[in-house]
């Protein structure tokens, strides 16, 4: 498994401890065998940098299944009641309702876009069902 830091530069890091405590790591160094190290991770390196890019696209991938195959999707029907989410600025305090008054939909206009009515007529977005 290769660090960001080496994704980026090629090595890795050696942290100032391990310089000053004098660590094996620090000791065993020699130049001409880490200049040699150094060429042939360069030449290595396009090739964990791209088998990093696809282990994270399969991470982006998984992720995204795991949340689709959970999110359950919601059709309305015109005529359905519905309660739509209320803004921050609705909310008087923590203990406020969440949920504002029931709207009736009037039109389905596709991608889970609906126009409401209510009383005085009104459009909105966050909705879920409501019993009465």
């Amino acid at each position: 498994m290769e660090t960001p830091f080496s994704l980026v530069y090629g090595s890795d890091a050696m942290i100032p401890v391990e310089i000053h405590e004098s660590s094996p790591r620090f000791q065993s160094f020699v130049a001409e065998e880490s200049n040699e190290e150094r060429r042939v991770n360069l030449d290595l390196m396009d090739d964990a940098r791209e088998e990093a890019r696809i282990k994270a696209e399969a991470v982006k991938k998984r992720v995204d299944h795991q949340y689709s195959s959970k999110v359950k999707l919601r059709r309305f029907q015109v005529g359905d009641l519905v309660m739509r989410k209320a803004h921050p600025y609705e909310l008087e305090n923590k203990l406020s309702p969440k949920w504002t008054r029931p709207f009736r939909i009037t039109k389905a206009k596709g991608n889970g876009s609906y126009n409401l009515e209510t009383l005085e007529g009104s459009n909105a977005a966050n909705l879920k069902f409501y019993f009465s």
